[in-house]
């Protein structure tokens, strides 16, 4: 991202004396990662091989919690302070369900941890900030930060097999936004940034919202990422299916290469009505329908259009995990 890209006018740049607690130290927190994967790595071609973006500090041994996809099959992991020590990181869990990944720093980091928030969420109209690190040559917990609000709490449905029941918008968008750290008014830990989404408002102008994953989803999973690297549950059925809302119904836009859906013959194009006996007629309905229908490797059988013909397929789902490099301990 250009520096231009990063400025963040001073207007939108949160005021100390807004708050309550230490905000300059609260944003010494927010950590800088950079992350390395490797060529032939099952996500490479989609979301690239060389990663960067934000993490928080949430324990003082150096526990950092971002977004997975920013260290999903990296083997090599690099944390930045705000004061500008690098220390070496390892991907310790990345939990596909809620979208949460944690690194652990393999030295001191020097940085405080930031208090987790409440499991409850904010109420809309929250003042926020929502902090990424600091860009090179400017002071540390400086240009980072963004005073934003909470303006929603919906379900969000990703393409990727991916579903929030209560996700949180917040806006104005900031620059930035992947693995960087939701602040509440008291200075703990709120949620961590996912996506950059547009949404219209009643007078059809289009504005940008960021989503934020809500940290209340981390407090009863955070033991299990710590002891096991993942959830300590069976894993849920996946498909391989890259698939988007349209109005037609839910449509193809592609498929995972050597997934589930492409060996069985899915194919772009195809417009997803239903698994089995019951209809989908959205993306949340959708990845509700699949994951209800038991664990990884349950057959299901997509019901699909193609080129005007109904035809149903059978799938043998797959674990997720299974097709991507697993973490190499330093």
């Amino acid at each position: 991202m250009s520096d231009e890209d990063w400025n963040i006018p001073e207007d939108l740049r949160p005021d100390p004396a807004d708050y309550s607690f230490d905000l300059a130290r609260t944003l010494t927190s927010v950590v800088s990662l950079k992350s390395r994967v490797p060529a032939d790595a099952f996500s490479a071609r989609t979301l690239g091989t060389e990663r960067e973006g934000s993490g928080v500090v949430i324990r003082e041994d150096g526990l950092v919690l971002t977004i997975g996809y920013l260290i999903g099959e990296a083997d090599s992991i690099w944390i930045k302070t705000a004061a500008g020590r690098v220390v070496q990181g390892h991907a310790l869990a990345y939990d596909f369900e809620t979208g949460f990944g944690l690194v652990q720093a393999l030295g001191r980091l020097e940085a405080p941890a930031m208090p987790l928030g409440p499991a409850t969420l904010p109420e809309a109209g929250v003042q926020t900030i929502l902090a990424a690190a600091p860009q090179p040559g400017r002071a540390a917990g400086g240009g980072g930060a963004l005073a934003c609000s909470v303006v929603a709490k919906e379900p969000f449905a990703g393409y990727w097999e991916y579903l929030l029941e209560e996700a949180l918008f917040t806006a104005p968008a900031h620059p930035s936004w992947g693995g960087a750290g939701l602040i509440g008014p008291d200075g703990s830990l709120l949620g961590i940034g996912s996506l950059v989404l547009q949404h219209a408002d009643q007078k059809g102008r289009k504005l940008d919202l960021n989503l934020v994953v809500p940290i209340g989803l981390l407090h009863p999973i955070l033991d299990d990422l710590l002891a096991y690297g993942r959830v300590n549950k069976p894993p849920r059925p996946w498909l391989g299916l890259y698939c988007a809302d349209q109005e037609e119904g839910v449509v193809v836009a592609s498929v995972a290469a050597r997934g589930p859906a492409e060996k069985a013959g899915i194919r772009p194009g195809d417009r997803i009505l239903g698994l089995d006996d019951s209809e989908a007629p959205d993306l949340a309905g959708l990845w509700r329908s699949l994951w209800s229908r038991g664990a990884a490797g349950v057959a299901v059988n997509v019901a699909a259009e193609r080129d005007g013909r109904r035809l149903v397929v059978p799938v043998v789902s797959g674990d997720r995990s299974k097709f991507l490099k697993a973490p190499r301990l330093h």
